[in-house]
């Protein structure tokens, strides 16, 4: 018999929302089709005596229970004995992060890994936008303030971005050049991405869903009143939407070239028919809320083209 467990590198179970959380989502499915799921959290993978070797636990989910997941057994496993891995933690990339994927490279020909360690440590999720600057507001990479002020002068309004975070954290919009803020964001950021402004976001952005070099679906999230960040979890709404030509092309570009990156699984930004310029590679979310929305079920898309 074909080894049968899904391992998911991830964060606990129990930090995890079931209403709008993707890696519960896609466990769920698979397990529904007789396959074990193995969690562990990346701080807990090890290299010991040339094998790669997790502490962690199985478990098993259940979306009509109050207490969505129950832990089995906890146990070590060697990774190699899985059938394939999903790496699922929350950025941020870090050195942390950076370190797993040089771990599970190892093992990458024999177990299939979602996405490709290699591949995710090479595509940094705001970076490898710069190959789609000509699809996206204007936006410079920079830590450097005269650039930075010559770029505000221009657009009036930018928002400034970490490159290395996630989930709409430390998304700063700026209407006043304010020295003192820029310089304590560079020195806690580096490098950071300056973007103008689209005031339309007010309306909405889109994500779009790729997998396996198609574009299958996309919702829309409209911030709350008041806010500029579209994020879920910073309060946005989610709805229906449907792409426009210029957006259908834009994502289908990017899915093939993702796909030839060895980049199974992405999620791709848009707002007034830019790319915002985030390429999520790392953990995408978003296909439960799909799925509540339109009862669209790309879980099934996912393991479907995996097994394929």
């Amino acid at each position: 018999m074909t080894n049968n467990i899904v391992a998911v590198q991830g964060n606990h179970p129990s930090t995890l929302n079931p209403k709008t959380d993707t890696s519960i989502f896609l466990a769920n499915e698979i397990q529904n089709k007789k396959y074990k799921i193995f969690y562990y959290d990346p701080k807990d993978l090890s290299v010991i005596n040339s094998k790669i070797i997790a502490k962690g636990f199985f478990v098993k989910f259940d979306y009509n229970k109050k207490k969505f997941f129950k832990i089995l057994k906890k146990q070590k496993l060697e990774l190699v004995k899985c059938k394939f891995i999903l790496i699922r933690q929350d950025p941020p990339f870090n050195l942390e992060y950076i370190s797993t994927t040089y771990i599970l490279d190892k093992i990458k020909k024999k177990v299939k890994i979602i996405n490709n360690p290699t591949s995710i440590r090479n595509i940094s999720e705001k970076l490898y936008s710069i190959n789609y600057q000509k699809f996206m507001p204007n936006s410079i990479f920079t830590q450097n303030i005269a650039e930075i002020k010559k770029f505000f002068k221009i657009h009036k309004k930018i928002i400034i971005k970490p490159i290395h975070s996630y989930s709409g954290n430390d998304i700063l919009l700026l209407s006043k050049f304010n020295l003192i803020i820029i310089k304590k964001f560079i020195k806690k950021h580096n490098h950071i991405m300056c973007q103008k402004y689209l005031p339309k976001i007010s309306q909405g952005d889109k994500r779009v869903f790729l997998i396996n070099g198609k574009v299958v679906g996309a919702i829309s999230r409209i911030p709350k009143k008041g806010s500029f960040l579209s994020n879920l979890s910073k309060g946005a709404k989610a709805k229906n939407t449907k792409l426009t030509k210029i957006e259908k092309k834009i994502s289908e570009l990017i899915a093939k070239n993702l796909k030839r990156e060895n980049i199974f699984f992405a999620g791709i930004d848009f707002i007034d028919q830019k790319l915002n310029g985030d390429i999520n590679v790392t953990s995408p979310t978003g296909l439960k809320t799909l799925y509540d929305l339109s009862k669209i079920n790309l879980a099934k898309t996912f393991w479907k083209e995996l097994k394929a």
